[in-house]
């Protein structure tokens, strides 16, 4: 971060000014030696010059805004007794951005981050934690999840599908408000492996399917309580073979790696929904491991339901994807390399990429 006014601006906008009132957040603001302001210097390519409890941002018009609007809703944030960690300044990086782009920013921008930041307006409770929207995706998709009685999640990996349905669902079933929460996937195979034989009854043979399910049901629930529902029937986790015949009211079922299903099955199982049940389907178009000619049928579904009221759709993108931020960068480099032109090659960059071999 810069300390100094030998800025320089090429953008060739006057600064935008902040002043923060409590000079005892400022520190918790700004981070241990400024690594919240560098964190948002670095990704909306912006310089701040902090006096004090005085700001400057200087930048590009767009990212500037978005980095007002970023440690407008963080010092929000604190004022409301919560802390700062680095994956809330994240969060705020990635709405403030969306909110820019899609919305112009403003006053309202600010007050919609700050909302989505701090709970206030959409989240999902669950026995072991709240859980707030961390992208413009996410809080879309929340705000589905929390309206429809069925939802679409379509997108990369990393961006908070499952999860998020996951504790949708747990919530739902903590509640009350249905049953049974059930839980499901296609047992197929990623990116053409093998696994062979499966020693065990069947649901030693299921369960490494289905482990990032029960990694997300760990992460809402206590672990007793994980193992003590589903032995009661109230949690079910079960490949899609097992949906077929079934009508499953007062139930919230969720469908993930739903690109990995034919046509066929997908009918199938978006028939299943019963008397007040839920559903959620989560895939990635870019992920299907089909037998090469066997059409997807969440593709088919997409096209099929597109017209049809009460279903919602989102479509998350690589500005969702909340682990590694390498991740989003993988998933750029993909992308950039998928369209290019058949006779050239991904776009070369500096000093980055190289693999080295270790002896």
């Amino acid at each position: 971060m810069m300390d100094s006014m030998e800025t320089d601006i090429t953008s060739g906008t006057p600064p935008i000014q902040l002043q923060f009132e409590d000079n005892r957040l400022v520190p918790l603001l700004f981070g241990a030696y400024n690594e919240h302001l560098a964190r948002i210097e670095e990704k909306l390519d912006i310089s701040v010059i902090a006096t004090g409890n005085r700001i400057a941002i200087h930048g590009r018009s767009e990212a500037a805004e978005a980095a007002r609007i970023c440690l407008s809703a963080l010092y929000d944030r604190l004022e409301r007794g919560l802390e700062i960690q680095p994956s809330d300044v994240d969060a705020a990086i990635r709405l403030a951005e969306a909110d820019t782009t899609f919305e112009g920013g403003g006053d309202g921008a600010t007050k919609r981050v700050s909302a989505t930041l701090s709970g206030e307006e959409v989240h999902i409770r669950t026995r072991k934690r709240v859980i707030n929207p961390r992208s413009a995706g996410q809080r879309a998709y929340v705000e589905a999840l929390n309206r429809y009685e069925l939802v679409f999640g379509l997108g990369p990996a990393g961006t908070g599908k499952t999860y998020l349905a996951v504790a949708k669902g747990v919530s739902l079933l903590l509640e009350g408000t249905v049953e049974r929460l059930i839980l499901s996937r296609p047992a197929v195979e990623a990116g053409g492996e093998r696994l062979g034989f499966l020693p065990g009854d069947m649901r030693d043979k299921v369960d490494p399917y289905m482990r990032p399910l029960y990694d997300a049901l760990h992460d809402m629930l206590p672990t007793d309580q994980v193992a003590k529902r589903i032995e009661r029937g109230e949690i079910e986790i079960a490949p899609l073979a097992f949906m077929r015949g079934r009508t499953l009211a007062r139930a919230y079922i969720i469908l993930d790696e739903a690109q990995n299903t034919t046509p066929v099955q997908m009918k199938m199982f978006l028939t299943r929904l019963g008397e007040g049940g839920y559903m959620a389907i989560t895939g990635d178009l870019s992920q299907i491991d089909l037998p090469r000619g066997t059409p997807s049928g969440l593709a088919e579904a997409l096209k099929v339901l597109q017209n049809v009221d009460h279903i919602g759709m989102t479509h998350f993108t690589s500005r969702d994807v909340v682990r590694h931020p390498l991740v989003t960068r993988v998933l750029n480099a993909y992308a950039a390399f998928e369209d290019a032109p058949p006779e050239t090659s991904a776009p070369k960059q500096k000093n980055r990429g190289k693999i080295e071999e270790v002896p």
